[in-house]
Parts: C-alpha cells; sequence; structure tokens
C-alpha cells in the first residue's frame, strides 16, 4: 500500500499551530493536502474534513469491527508502542536523539488527532546495549504493546527475533546490518535505510572517482556494524582495483587497541583510510595518526563514526579537509519537505542542537504509523495484523529525509542502494546545523547498483 508523504508533514504543521493556538474547542480533525475520516467512538458519526480545510460534510455510520489483542484499546482510545533502546550505553549519544524525535513524532500526531482518533503512545525502556538486559525488557513489554517501533542493535535485535516470529509481532531494529534484508532472518522485522556494506561500497566507489586512490587501509569494531561495513569496503577495494595495504576490521576491540590501530594506519601510508567505529574510538585513532605527520587523501567510514563534536575539537581544521562520509539520511538543513518537518517539529519541542538522528526517529515513526494506518482500514489491529499490514507496505515516502521504502517483491529489490555523500564544515555547525553538508544526493555507484543481494555481507 501506497501512502503520500504529505499526510505526515500537514499532521506536524496543524499540531505546532493547534499548540500554539491552544483551542480545544473543536471536535473536528483537520489536516490539509489529504482527507482524513475518523469513526466516532459510540459509533454515530463520521467527520470528514476537507483537505485544504475548506468544506466539512457529517454523514451517519457503524463503527468499523477492529480485531484487538495486545497494546490497543479502542474504549480507552490508545495504542501503545515499545521502544527498546540503548539510552545509557556505548550508542547512547545517537540512539537518545533518535527516540526524542520519535517521541516528538507521536505527540505531534496526537496532537492533530492520532491515528483514526487513535492516540499513540510510546513506552521506552533502555537496554544499555545488553542482550540478557534486551530480552527481559522484551518479554515485559510484549504484553502491553501491539509492536516495538525500535529494537537497538543487531546482537540484541537477533536475541529477540525467534521471540518475535513466536509472539508474531513486529519490529524496527536501529541498525543498518544487510542481513535485514534476508528473508530467513527478517520475518518479524522491517529493514530501512541502505546498509553498512552497501554504504561503504558507495563512498568507496565515489572517492575513486573523484582522487586518486591507489591503497587502502581498513579497522573497524567487531560485530556486525563494524564488520559487515568492512566488508563492504573490501568488496569495493577489490572491484576497484585497490590494494588493501592494513585490514583491521574487527581490530578495535577497546582502549588499548586505539594506538595499535593508528600506528598501523599510519604505517600502511594508505592513499584512503576506512573507519567504522564510534565516536569515541575513532577520535583518538585520528588525532594520533594526523599526529604522526600521516596524511590520507582522504579519511571515511560507516555514518555512525561521524560526530559534530569532532568539529570543536583540536584537530577540527584537518578533520574537514580529511572526511568524506556517506549516509542515508539527508542532513539537518537539507532543503526537503521532510528535513523542514523534522526541523519545525524538534524546535517545538524544545530542541537545542541539530542533529540528523532526529531524522531517524521520525522515520521510524512513520513506519509504524503507516503499518497501523493500513491495519486499521484491515480491520486487524492485532500484534499478528500489524506485522502483515507492515510487511504489504509497497512505497513509503519520507518527503525527501530517507529514499523511499518499499517491502514488495524480491530482497534484492527491497535492498536499500541510495547514499548522500557530504563532508562537514565548521561554519555549518556554528550557524546550528549540525556540520554536515551534503555533496552528492542520491548517490547510487555501479557497485551497489550492480550489487546481487544473496545474504548479509557478514554472517553473524
Amino acid at each position: 500500500m501506497k501512502r503520500r508523504y504529505s499526510v505526515l508533514i500537514l499532521l506536524v504543521v496543524f499540531a505546532l499551530v493547534a499548540a500554539s493556538c491552544g483551542d480545544d474547542s473543536s471536535d473536528t480533525t483537520t489536516t490539509a493536502g489529504e482527507t482524513t475520516t475518523t469513526t466516532a467512538a459510540s459509533g454515530g458519526e463520521t467527520t470528514t474534513t476537507a483537505a485544504s480545510g475548506g468544506e466539512t460534510t457529517t454523514t451517519a455510520g457503524e463503527m468499523m469491527d477492529i480485531a484487538t489483542d495486545v497494546g490497543v484499546d479502542l474504549e480507552a482510545g490508545t495504542i501503545k508502542v515499545g521502544l527498546l533502546a540503548d539510552l545509557s550505553g556505548p550508542f547512547a549519544g545517537l540512539v537518545n536523539p533518535i527516540v526524542a524525535g520519535q517521541e516528538a513524532y507521536w505527540a505531534a500526531l496526537n496532537a492533530a488527532g492520532g491515528i483514526n482518533g487513535l492516540m499513540v503512545e510510546p513506552i521506552t525502556r533502555d537496554t544499555g546495549y545488553e542482550a540478557p538486559r534486551h530480552i527481559s525488557l522484551y518479554e515485559e513489554l510484549k504484553e502491553e504493546v501491539v509492536a516495538f517501533s525500535q529494537s537497538t542493535g543487531t546482537p540484541q535485535t537477533l536475541a529477540i527475533n525467534e521471540a518475535l516470529q513466536s509472539d508474531g509481532v513486529l519490529a524496527i531494529p536501529l541498525t543498518w546490518y544487510s542481513g535485514w534484508t534476508d528473508p530467513s532472518i527478517n520475518a518479524n522485522l522491517l529493514h530501512h535505510g541502505v546498509p553498512y556494506c552497501v554504504e561503504a561500497m558507495n563512498a568507496i566507489e565515489w572517492l575513486s572517482g573523484q582522487m586518486d586512490i591507489q591503497t587502502m587501509a581498513v579497522a573497524s569494531l567487531g560485530g556486525d556494524y563494524g564488520l559487515d561495513s568492512t566488508a563492504g569496503a573490501l568488496m569495493a577495494a577489490a572491484e576497484l582495483g585497490i590494494e588493501v595495504v592494513y585490514d583491521g576490521s574487527g581490530a578495535i576491540t577497546g582502549a588499548e587497541a586505539l594506538k595499535p590501530v593508528s600506528d598501523a594506519i599510519v604505517a600502511s601510508g594508505a592513499d584512503l583510510v576506512f573507519v567504522t567505529a564510534t565516536s569515541g574510538t575513532f577520535g583518538p585513532i585520528y588525532q594520533n595518526a594526523i599526529a604522526q605527520g600521516f596524511d590520507a587523501a582522504a579519511w571515511t567510514g560507516a555514518f555512525v563514526t561521524y560526530s559534530p563534536a569532532y568539529l570543536t575539537s583540536d584537530f577540527a581544521e584537518q578533520f574537514v579537509g580529511d572526511w568524506y562520509g556517506s549516509a542515508y539520511l539527508r542532513p539537518w538543513g537539507a532543503d526537503t519537505p521532510g528535513n523542514a518537518a523534522v526541523r519545525d517539529l524538534m524546535t517545538a519541542a524544545g530542541a537545542t542542537q541539530a542533529t540528523s538522528y532526529y531524522g531517524e526517529g521520525v522515520i521510524e515513526a512513520q513506519m509504524i504509523e503507516e503499518a497501523l494506518r493500513i491495519a486499521y482500514d484491515n480491520g486487524d489491529m492485532t500484534q499478528a495484523g500489524v506485522l502483515a499490514a507492515a510487511k504489504s507496505i509497497t512505497d513509503l515516502d519520507f518527503g525527501g529525509l530517507a529514499p523511499n521504502e518499499s517491502y514488495a517483491g524480491t530482497p534484492n529489490e527491497q535492498l536499500q542502494r541510495v547514499s548522500i555523500i557530504y563532508n562537514t564544515s565548521i561554519e555549518n555547525l556554528a550557524a546550528g546545523g549540525d556540520g554536515i553538508v551534503m555533496i552528492e544526493d542520491s548517490y547510487v555507484g555501479t557497485l551497489a547498483e550492480n550489487f546481487d543481494f544473496q545474504q548479509a555481507c557478514y554472517q553473524l
């Protein structure tokens, strides 16, 4: 099922206007740009408001028969969704704004009338990026929520995947592991965004077309994040004829490993350095390398490696000249309806720092919203019904915030291949941006375009 993105944009605008006006006198929900219909809880009347804020008609009708089991209470008018989020672990710096973006989205949606009059209640639990805690919290929340709009971490999501399947519950992984497109893994999962390995292919191919790159050094964390990413980097190097002079895939194992990794990069003399790490591990590696006089043509790596903190560091000036990144989200300041809506939404929510990660939270929420709307239309808002609805989505439009997603066709057809290429700007950050300047929009290299997806690039 395809739904136009204008609904999201205008619901946000409506919610912001409604919040500023504070007028609770009307029972009518208005969304300019598209007609919405809300069935009265009593089964009496259905109120329909015209798209452009013009004519309103009221017709008698009977309440739809909607099946429910867990997380949807038609009498109370609520829908509960769960977030299993790393709010205190190694990825807390990016997950906290993602959760904030999702929660702000639900608040705005509810202010605009919710989903056919049903208010969405997000229930967030901090997993600390620990698999046992993730499992325990899943077992707790599965009796309360209709679906999980976030599950942080690949090992953590895989740890509950068998239970998701036996319980018939939907979850959106907050990772970009290429295995999420594999039907043997994703029966109850909804992938989105360009996977780590394809992101790496796009970044390296783009850079190889811009500068003379003969050699490459690779370093990463272990696990799916690091090794799925470096798998794509190594595939790209092989296809492009780039010699890998240092392969540190999985070599970033802790604080004690950072200097040895950095020293190995320096010793390699590589033209291009590809690092997939956290911000806390990349910074010392990069700083130690440049302190030794190492001067590569470029540095790149998975998007999560980047932090705006680099642009206020002692190495900011050199970093701006060295770093070229790829990502699936367009940056905070991008000129798209989706980005504008996120900026308005988060400004109204009181956000003080720009980050693209707010947009990821909005995307997760919109994916679940679409599944919930389809399930409502199907008359089945059970956990299994919402899962089935999610898997029927054929063209979900994020208004330019990120590439459209579809769950129709073969896994190879579903695989997201689109990236943006960016570099960084101290001036952009100082002006209230996230420090990211897009230099190539909607990039799909020939490697990504021709990549025949059969299974995850890195097998767990």
